[in-house]
């Protein structure tokens, strides 16, 4: 394993300078998801030092960048804020065995090879969950731009609350920094991308608060910042605090799962270099760990980042390792500098960077897409702002399963008869559109024959034969039919209550003095028909073509075959 992979000295001044860049988009968002975790300032910086070394050295991805994000924010308050007071050392401490225990859930899912559990969260799904964690922190973020103080534990609804019933003390320079903020970020980046424009903010803002003496006029600050290096410690809490931890854990492994993997494989595929999910899942794993034992939290992909590090040239994760000196070097020598920095600009600049998330023109584009995929991504949009992203997590999955389900049990059923001298379509889409020989039916079934569709395979033949309940079915072929053939090419598996209902099948076929046959049958589905003794006295057909061959008893004039 080489570290650092894409490294070499032609590229290295380059990285270093992206690196800078990354410094700079990096320190203000930090303190900001910090705040919105309800932790320090130092924990968000914190992240940016030993996790993100350790990560840089292990991942496979040379682009994915590991830090903590606005849902990982959002997870940690939610989830955190029912046991501790925010801010407390308590809350603190839990924040710090939070991440370690993500790490060991990341570090297991690597070890078993579950990285495929991660395609269980779906585009539509990742939408809305994280949209609804995106608007949850929007109303945090509004509160501070606009100087107004409201319960940032609290419920989506209860945060409305507080924001609509302090609109009474709006202060009046919080809003100017708020809009002056916003304006210099949204211009800025349309004139130029590369300037690292959240950290003029702060830079241009603070400079304004100490010079204009805007705290005295009730503008928040962000307030002291501990310095000094990271330390290691043990978190210590007692083994049922512990546990309440294990579900909001889960939930952060999930969503960084779904969201990093995909986007380290899409860079991966777009510049031509392979990544390994496992090892990457071991990465994150490794860096929580550190994340917890250095006095950071949670850390997640950032998705932002890594494009802006991709807009940059960045093709290593150098990057992130010049962040981790640069900000080591800002908490030794350069808190200070922090201690005025205005609430209002923070909140300014989390309040554009989490915009994006909200997916306001991906629900649109479901809604043109697929009806059925919006309603999905909404039902999580909504579970995660109003129930928590702890429900929300599990809506998400819940969801999921049952979109699986839907799918897995309306597969397409194409039937090929040759009275109608077309395929015709049962309980799914598609058609063949071959002839066959009189007497004969082909079914082909495509999908995994289990649970799911095994009561839809049973039907299916029933009506491809004509007899479903003593009586012919619309559309069937015509008896009488004497030999069905099944097409197995696209059946990939079949499980117990599939070998059942197609033992059901044949004892159905043969009392309606119907000869079961299969035709393109794959190896390991051979294999397990034969441990469920569903081969014998079966003949099994290379091509549907030389079943047909072979069966034809009478061929229609210009009569064709399937391959």
């Amino acid at each position: 394993m080489r570290v650092l992979s894409g490294l070499s000295l032609h590229n290295a001044g380059r990285e270093t300078l992206a690196g800078v860049t990354l410094l700079a988009i990096a320190v203000p968002l930090n303190i900001g998801y910090a705040q919105i975790a309800g932790l320090p300032a130092t924990a968000g910086l914190y992240a940016l030092i030993v996790p993100a070394v350790v990560y840089a050295i292990l991942v496979s991805s040379r682009q994915l960048v590991a830090s903590p994000d606005a849902a990982a924010a959002a997870l940690v308050a939610s989830s955190l804020g029912g046991l501790a007071v925010a801010g407390s050392q308590s809350y603190l401490t839990m924040a710090f065995a939070q991440a370690i225990i993500a790490g060991v859930f990341f570090a297991l899912c690597a070890v078993f090879k579950l990285g495929f559990l991660a395609s269980f969260l779906s585009k539509p799904i990742l939408i809305g969950f994280v949209g609804g964690l995106a608007l949850d922190i929007l109303v945090s973020q509004v509160a501070k731009m606009l100087g107004i103080t409201i319960n940032s534990g609290g419920e989506f609804v209860e945060k409305v609350g507080d924001l609509f019933s302090g609109l009474s003390s709006i202060n009046g320079w919080a809003v100017l920094i708020s809009a002056c903020s916003i304006a210099v970020l949204l211009i800025g980046r349309r004139i130029a991308k590369a300037v690292p424009w959240a950290l003029i903010v702060l830079i241009v803002s603070t400079i304004v608060t100490i010079t204009a003496n805007l705290e005295d006029a009730g503008v928040s600050v962000l307030g002291k910042v501990d310095a000094g290096p990271p330390t290691f410690t043990w978190p210590i809490l007692d083994w049922i605090t512990w546990l309440q931890l294990v579900p909001s854990a889960i939930a952060l492994v999930m969503v960084t799962m779904a969201e990093g993997l995909l986007v380290a494989r899409s860079y991966g595929e777009k510049h031509g270099y392979s990544t390994s999910p496992n090892r990457d899942l071991f990465a994150f794993g490794a860096a929580n760990v550190a994340a917890g034992v250095s006095g950071g939290f949670t850390v997640g992909s950032s998705t932002s980042r890594t494009a802006a590090m991709d807009q940059a040239g960045s093709r290593t994760q150098l990057p992130s390792i010049v962040t981790a000196v640069g900000t080591l070097i800002l908490v030794i020598f350069g808190t200070a500098l922090l201690e005025h920095i205005p609430s209002p600009a923070i909140g300014a600049i989390v309040g554009v960077a989490i915009i994006p998330l909200l997916g306001i023109a991906e629900f649109r584009m479901l809604w043109r897409q697929q009806k059925f995929e919006f309603v999905i991504g909404a039902v999580c949009f909504l579970g995660a702002l109003l129930l928590g992203p702890i429900a929300g997590i599990v809506i998400a999955f819940v969801l999921s399963l049952i979109n699986l389900a839907r799918r897995a049990a309306n597969p397409a059923i194409d039937v090929l008869s040759a009275s109608e001298g077309t395929g015709t379509s049962l309980l799914g889409e598609g058609s063949a559109g071959v002839v066959t020989a009189p007497g004969l039916v082909v079914l082909r079934f495509a999908a995994p024959l289990f649970f799911a569709n095994a009561t839809v395979f049973e039907t299916a033949v029933h009506k491809a034969v004509g007899q479903p309940d003593g009586g012919a079915a619309s559309g069937a072929a015509p008896a009488p039919i004497m030999r069905l053939v099944l097409d197995f090419e696209a059946v990939t598996d079949i499980d117990v209550t599939g070998a059942e209902s197609l033992t059901n099948t044949r004892a159905w076929l043969t009392a309606q003095n119907v000869t079961l046959s299969y035709s393109r049958l794959r190896p390991d589905l051979g294999a397990k028909l034969a441990h469920y003794d569903l081969l014998q006295g079966v003949t099994v057909y290379p091509t549907n073509r030389a079943a047909i061959a072979e069966l034809a008893t009478v061929a229609p004039a210009g009569a064709s075959a399937e391959n």
